[in-house]
């Protein structure tokens, strides 16, 4: 038989509580629904769902501090949505510990496109990423034994401060890097106000993966958030 992965959708909207539970059913999820964060959490501890939608402004408790206490013991995908649509909104869920963030309002096609991505992420994560792993998407394939990354067949010549980049955004294909992270794990904490470095390295590597670097395919950028690589 095949396994239904369990959703816990956290969201005080009647209506698109409803919403959510309809589309996802559909879709062979088992689902969950609560209205409050002091139920998510302890439906969370409870069932240990394969993956959590959260809403960040619930009655009882700020989504943000939801997030901070989940990711203490669960490493389960966290999926916000949320009204908060400011830049600063999205970098605190992200930097709290949330996957992806989808801004209200959004379609069911969106929603699920989205869980397949963090369920992939979870999978990979799971079973390991070693050094003999390799990322495809597209024309794109990064080999992380060979230390290699070709589009096309054919060797794209990287940096090492590039190729680092590459690796932290396969590590999390799928799921918004922000700046802050790509700073730290690039270069360290000590830079992680610099994000113009982000951006000047962002456009080279660009320049060389990118068919249309004007319109791109594989590097996706979240305004004012980071950047997506996307593996699908």
């Amino acid at each position: 038989m095949k396994y239904k992965p369990l959703v816990l959708v956290v969201e005080d909207d009647t209506p698109i509580r409803r919403f959510m539970v309809a589309g996802l059913s559909t879709q062979d999820y088992r689902v969950i629904d609560v209205e409050s964060a002091a139920s998510g959490v302890s439906q969370a501890a409870s069932h240990a769902p394969d993956i959590i939608i959260l809403d960040l402004g619930l009655p009882d408790r700020d989504g943000i501090d939801v997030i901070r206490e989940l990711r203490v013991w669960t490493q389960a995908p966290i999926i916000v949505v949320s009204a908060r649509g400011q830049e600063r909104s999205k970098v605190e869920a992200l930097d709290a510990g949330a996957d992806d963030y989808l801004t209200k309002p959004f379609g069911v096609a969106e929603l699920l496109a989205r869980i397949r991505v963090a369920l992939r992420h979870l999978a990979r994560s799971s079973l390991g990423m070693s050094e003999s792993a390799e990322f495809r998407a597209g024309d794109l394939l990064v080999n992380l034994n060979n230390r290699e990354v070709t589009m096309r067949g054919e060797k794209v010549h990287l940096t090492p401060t590039e190729y680092r980049i590459v690796t932290v955004l396969v590590r999390y294909a799928g799921k918004v890097v922000t700046h802050q992270l790509l700073l730290t794990e690039v270069w360290g904490p000590e830079s992680s106000s610099e994000t113009q470095y982000v951006r000047v390295f962002m456009a080279n590597l660009r320049r060389k993966l990118e068919p249309d670097p004007a319109r791109p395919r594989y590097l996706l950028t979240e305004a004012g958030v980071g950047y997506r690589l996307m593996d699908e």
